[in-house]
């Protein structure tokens, strides 16, 4: 596995880990449809939350930036899909972002939302 693979692997593992922590379950890692994947889903009651990792050793550029209007619409349409798929129509749900950048992790909670 290559070492950027593995970067992001890790990546997903601290931010489980944390969203545990929290008291969520983790229902799914990298769900992925032929349209789009999203890193992390996690439950909490009646909460259910996607989550898209972004991992790198050192900043060279702003993180946040990562998460473009493409990529969000791809994560909007997965987790639709999954919504729809596991009977989750009635939760509440939102777009969280985790940045991890080097030993710093930076978490934003309902980092985008669904206009659709």
């Amino acid at each position: 596995m290559d070492k950027r693979k593995q970067l992001g692997i890790e990546g997903e593992q601290i931010v489980a880990l944390t969203l545990e922590r929290q008291g969520f379950s983790i229902e799914q890692k990298n769900y992925r449809k032929q349209y789009g994947e999203i890193d992390l889903i996690a439950k909490k009651k009646d909460l259910l939350v996607f989550v898209e990792v972004k991992r790198r050793k050192q900043a060279q550029f702003d993180l946040g930036q990562l998460i473009t209007w493409s990529k969000q619409k791809k994560i909007i349409k997965v987790a639709q899909e999954y919504i729809s798929r596991h009977n989750h129509e009635e939760m509440d749900c939102r777009f969280d972002v985790a940045l991890i950048e080097g030993n710093n992790l930076t978490y934003i909670p309902n980092a985008f939302v669904d206009e659709s």
